[in-house]
């Protein structure tokens, strides 16, 4: 993490340790001068600050960073004042909360198998921030440096191999990262999931000699009457496609699989770390979808934990089948709110692009705060519908439900509306972040996992 010092007194030309990070308005370009005091400064242009918003402010504050690396700072120094737009309306403490999440972000690269160079790594060690501040404005710098920092957390398991991270080193992961905190971790091995009859998680890992792992976390931060919101994220290892196995360019990255299940994991240490006052439960059934002579067919039938039946068109729509049992087993915490998060179609980036997941619920009132939360957090998401009427296209012909639609077109709609079918009791939320598995081009993140919806999620818990 970052460390941030404060300065109120002095003028920045003073400080020589660090590189004076200044945002100019009406200039295009971005320019290193260097002042007589000796002291290197970054000049970041806005071209038309009238169009400036949220939006530009967090690459703004990424750029910052971004900037400093390449040009080896590892202080650097910033005007409070320079990002505190009045066009923003703004607080603060939102300002401050927004620089501390972006600059931890930015400031992350996954170099654990890199051999480091002769000069060595270059990260931003310190930002000193001038001007008056709050204490309200330190302690949301804190915050959001806390929540960058989970996030980059989620971004590391999602890069790891995928043979380094197989469902048992998944699930140790989780278990390190609640240690010290108020988190009840436990840890479903094959036996305990056979006897529980989650027969998608048991028919997924057929395949592949790493047995699964069912991987309970449990933050009681609310009151003891107060219904549990429950995070449910995809946990498959690496995903093969099974026996309909994916093309050369469609499997390259697919040990970020359990993206979701690295999002809820740390989402919910971020929570536990904030001391949010909420009962919450993350879900994450993590397996190997892998072809061999043991994996699981197309045409098989599986019996899910619901007793409802899974007829497999496809096994390379794995994500859905594991994530039924997960949904089923949520019931038994009576759920206020379920939320699940997964990697789950390739057609939810054809409809969306890149720069958004897809949000699904059959709940007009929670579809506009996912939204709303995303465009607060960062994390953007947008609509598609989930009405009854598309159940008819996932209905079985040998069992209840088939794990594809009936034709080619639709795909994110039909795994929204498959998981539905296992959402008895309780709203549901689906996040399908396929478009934001991994940093696009422009968004001043390292290349790699994105850490999407981290930063949502803990605005949810906040506000929900």
């Amino acid at each position: 993490m970052i460390k941030i010092t404060y300065q109120e007194k002095g003028e920045a030309t003073k400080i020589k340790s660090g590189v004076l990070v200044t945002l100019l308005a009406g200039k295009k370009e971005t320019d290193v001068v260097r002042l007589s005091s000796g002291q290197r400064v970054i000049e970041i242009g806005i071209d038309d600050p009238a169009k400036l918003n949220q939006r530009k402010l967090v690459l703004l504050a990424r750029k910052a960073i971004s900037l400093a690396r390449s040009h080896r700072a590892e202080t650097i120094v910033i005007r409070f004042s320079d990002f505190c737009l009045s066009k923003l309306a703004l607080s603060d403490e939102r300002v401050a909360e927004l620089l501390g999440v972006n600059f931890e972000m930015a400031n992350f690269e996954f170099i654990a198998y890199k051999t480091p160079p002769e000069e060595g790594w270059i990260f931003v060690q310190e930002i000193v921030v001038l001007g008056k501040v709050s204490p309200e404005v330190r302690r949301a710098f804190a915050r959001g440096q806390m929540v960058g920092e989970e996030t980059n957390k989620c971004r590391i398991l999602a890069n790891t191999p995928g043979g380094e991270m197989t469902p048992r080193l998944l699930a140790n992961e989780a278990r390190k990262a609640a240690g010290g905190l108020p988190i009840a971790v436990t840890i479903l091995g094959r036996k305990d999931i056979e006897k529980l009859k989650m027969g998608g998680v048991l028919g997924v890992s057929k395949g592949s000699t790493e047995e699964p792992r069912f991987i309970i976390m449990e933050y009681w931060g609310g009151a003891k009457k107060d219904q549990p919101i429950v995070f449910c994220g995809k946990g498959v290892t690496f995903d093969t496609g099974g026996l309909n196995l994916k093309p050369t360019q469609h499997i390259y990255e697919m040990h970020m699989d359990m993206s979701g299940g690295a999002a809820v994991v740390h989402a919910l240490v971020a929570a536990a770390r904030l001391g949010i006052k909420k009962n919450i439960i993350a879900l994450v059934p993590a397996v190997e979808n892998m072809p061999s002579g043991s994996s699981y067919h197309p045409g098989d039938v599986l019996v899910s934990l619901s007793g409802k039946t899974i007829e497999v068109l496809d096994t390379d729509a794995e994500g859905r089948i594991v994530l039924a049992d997960a949904l089923t087993y949520a019931k038994k915490y009576r759920p206020r709110l379920v939320v699940d998060v997964a990697t789950l179609t390739g057609a939810a980036m054809v409809a969306v692009g890149q720069r958004a997941s897809v949000v699904f619920t059959r709940d007009e009132h929670l579809e506009r705060m996912f939204r709303e939360l995303g465009e607060e957090s960062g994390d953007y998401v947008w609509p598609l519908p989930l009405w009854e009427e598309y159940d008819e296209d996932i209905k079985g012909t040998f069992g209840d439900i088939a794990n594809t639609g009936k034709g080619r077109y639709g795909g994110a709609i039909h795994g929204a509306s498959f998981l539905q079918q296992f959402a008895d009791g309780y709203p549901l939320v689906h996040l399908d972040i396929a478009p934001r598995m991994t940093a696009i081009e422009g968004e001043h993140l390292a290349k790699g996992a994105a850490g999407a919806p981290v930063r949502l999620l803990v605005k949810l818990l906040e506000r929900y």
